[in-house]
């Protein structure tokens, strides 16, 4: 282990949220920049877990601040680590996957691009279309933060 490995992403801003059919995964949502078609948000991936298997449907950056995360192919045959620190830039369309920590959770920030409408499709065990994650939906989870109070110290902040 390296000294940087013992530190741990400090937090306690962030008020996590999840959405019901989505296991072992929290997010936080910084900006849905819509005029730019951006939408920034941070994810937390648990521990030894996988998320639901899913396509992004723009291209994307990820960084990960903290652990590793794990993607794996369909067929569950892992795929690919990303280390602590790691920038990827990701295409629209790409194969479907699952992606999770690794034995710590990882967090991950994206920032989603070029977005006109679906960010994220997800898929059930036949590959069928379960749900669909759009621009409209992460604006209603930033309204809601926002009217919360759980945005507040985290705003973004134009210089």
């Amino acid at each position: 282990m390296t000294q940087f490995e013992a530190y741990d992403f400090d937090e306690r801003n962030i008020v996590w949220r999840s959405l019901p059919w989505l296991d072992h995964v929290s997010y936080f949502v910084y900006n849905v920049d819509e005029t730019n078609r951006i939408v920034d948000v941070i994810f937390k991936f648990a521990a030894n877990e996988r998320a639901m298997l899913h396509q992004h449907k723009v291209p994307y950056v990820t960084l990960v601040i903290q652990g590793e995360l794990r993607l794996f192919h369909a067929n569950g045959k892992l795929k690919e680590i990303r280390p602590v620190g790691s920038y990827v830039m990701g295409a629209a369309n790409g194969e479907p996957h699952t992606e999770g920590g690794g034995d710590r959770d990882a967090i991950v920030f994206f920032s989603n691009r070029n977005v006109d409408d679906e960010l994220y499709e997800f898929l059930d065990e036949e590959g069928r279309t379960f749900q669909v994650l759009r621009l409209a939906d992460f604006k209603a989870e930033l309204d809601a933060q926002v009217a919360l109070g759980t945005a507040a110290k985290l705003a973004p902040r134009s210089f």
